[in-house]
């Protein structure tokens, strides 16, 4: 029952490993989204010959920069887990159940709340590059109104 323990204890610390890894993949994709529609906004503007455009930049790298934080909260939620597997595989912890990502992730992300949300915010890889557009695109809004 032990090795049996072990084995699935091992499935399930790769299979968070993986699962961490995504969640930077995506962070990545929702990067390229945010400066591809900030470029895509900021284009049509030079068309409509309209300051709002900045505006409606502006926001749409606040929706992004929120979306990452979340993202970001989502994705620590499974470092607790990750940690007790490892404590117990190295021997510095003593007990621990098998296949508790979901019970784990829960009980990690309410404890997390919207404080790890708030910290995650002003995180350098995620104020980059959303936070430094929206400051950008609100500046050139106020200054050119």
């Amino acid at each position: 029952m032990e090795q049996q323990k072990v084995n699935l204890l091992e499935k399930e610390y790769f299979h968070l490993q993986t699962l961490v890894e995504s969640f930077d993949a995506k962070s990545l994709t929702i990067k390229a989204w945010s400066v591809s529609l900030a470029i895509a906004v900021l284009s049509s503007g030079a068309f409509s010959k309209t300051i709002n455009v900045f505006l409606y930049a502006a926001m749409a790298a606040l929706l992004f920069w929120l979306i990452e934080a979340y993202w970001k909260t989502f994705q620590n939620a499974n470092y607790k887990r990750i940690r007790e597997i490892e404590d117990y595989l190295n021997g510095t912890q003593q007990e621990i159940d098998c296949l508790q990502i979901c019970t784990s992730w829960s009980k990690e992300y309410n404890v997390l709340g919207r404080k790890q949300f708030y910290t995650a915010l002003f995180w350098p890889h995620v104020v980059l590059p959303h936070g430094i557009m929206f400051i950008g695109f609100t500046t050139c809004y106020l200054f050119l109104m």
